[in-house]
């Protein structure tokens, strides 16, 4: 079967029996997305920096292509909790990546007063696979070379 698009285990996630993402139902656009590990998020300080939830998971699909990365609904009224991006983005060249193997990590704040507790294979967010178009005078021509954060070094 040709690899078109779909999600793989990261780089030292092999052996932490990680789920890969899926539709809960067949009208959803989202697959399920779970922590890969326990880990807090703590109540909201200014200043603090968001906290990355491993998900243990990487992501492949066509050149343009790229996967959003959202919240699940649920979570900014039930656990305070809100992406500090917004909106992930993950390029399709971000699979496997020579610094991260292309693994995807979603950044929260913690709203709430109390601290949350996220537990391993817990869901917390979605990810959409999507296309994109390019301008007429597109020119583009640099390539990846890292992973989180190195389209502008």
């Amino acid at each position: 079967m040709e690899k078109i698009r779909g999600f793989e285990v990261a780089k030292g996630f092999e052996n932490e029996g990680i789920n890969l993402p899926e539709r809960k139902t067949k009208y959803s656009a989202g697959y399920d997305i779970e922590a890969a590990e326990d880990c807090i998020v703590p109540a909201f300080k200014p200043g603090q920096a968001p906290t990355f939830i491993k998900t243990g998971i990487k992501a492949y699909m066509p050149e343009d292509e790229y996967l959003m990365l959202c919240n699940r609904s649920s979570n900014p009224k039930k656990k305070g909790l809100v992406m500090a991006n917004g909106v992930g983005i993950i390029d399709s060249d971000y699979y496997e990546n020579v610094d991260n193997d292309g693994h995807i990590m979603f950044t929260y704040y913690n709203v709430k007063s109390e601290d949350i507790e996220i537990k391993k294979g817990e869901c917390i967010g979605q990810g959409i696979f999507l296309k994109f178009n390019t301008v007429d005078n597109d020119n583009a021509q640099n390539e990846r070379t890292g992973g989180f954060g190195s389209t502008r070094k």
